[in-house]
């Protein structure tokens, strides 16, 4: 059955100046889509449309999408990928700044790009997020990080009920481990134990979620892939993890 053809197409990718986000960018780029990159570090952007971002701020989002789709011509794919997580500990231990940071990026911020980028959407278009295994089981000492993506997951069926019926396909990428920036924000620039988190498991890559990200869009078009649950062999969980010695 032939594949969907993405070549022409045009997307949006947030948090593109990085790890998953930078990765995707990249594969659709080499698909044939034309990719507009939101970052705040938009000197890290290296897509063809390169623009500043920060999806907790409503200007800066609403200030993007128009100036992303003036450029592109229109929208066919957005990839919610825009994300962190901040501290590992009980929750009782937890901060209203950490809080009020992973909720404004991970929900808000990808509730309000999902609303603004609608409109432009084409028919025949597409809407990724990126989940985690952390929105299907929780884990210990994570529960504001957890909480964040059993919403997104949430709102990734609760959008596909709202627009059944609409010529848009939606799927979130639920990932396991991958080896990223992720934990050094989560750590707070702690590079030790950032990279104690990947040691001795061979952790996913972003091109890992790239790959998925590509392969979801060039389904069939009668073909919706709902999730996407990809995680590295030696993980089972957000929790249980083997590590070689």
């Amino acid at each position: 059955m032939a594949e969907y053809d993405i070549r022409g197409k045009t997307a949006i990718v947030t948090g593109a100046s990085s790890g998953i986000g930078r990765a995707t960018a990249k594969a659709l780029a080499a698909a044939g889509v034309r990719v507009a990159g939101g970052a705040r570090r938009v000197d890290r952007l290296e897509t063809e449309v390169a623009l500043e971002l920060d999806v907790t701020e409503p200007a800066s989002c609403s200030r993007f999408v128009d100036e992303a789709v003036e450029q592109l011509g229109g929208l066919d794919i957005l990839f919610n990928n825009a994300g962190l997580a901040l501290g590992r500990y009980p929750f009782d231990e937890s901060n209203e700044e950490d809080e009020a940071a992973v909720f404004a990026t991970n929900v808000n911020g990808l509730v309000r790009m999902t609303r603004l980028c609608l409109p432009h959407i084409r028919a025949g278009g597409h809407i990724l997020n990126m989940g985690s295994v952390a929105g299907r089981q929780a884990y210990e000492k994570g529960a504001t990080y957890v909480a964040s993506k059993f919403a997104v997951r949430g709102f990734t069926y609760a959008l596909r009920e709202d627009l059944l019926g609409r010529p848009v396909r939606i799927t979130t990428v639920d990932g396991g481990l991958v080896e990223t920036e992720f934990s050094i924000v989560r750590f707070k620039g702690d590079t030790e134990q950032a990279a104690s988190v990947y040691k001795g498991i061979d952790p996913l890559t972003p091109d890992d979620i790239a790959d998925c990200v590509v392969w979801a869009v060039t389904r069939p078009w009668h073909v919706n892939v709902d999730e996407i649950v990809v995680k590295a062999r030696n993980q089972a969980s957000g929790g249980r993890i083997f590590r070689d010695t």
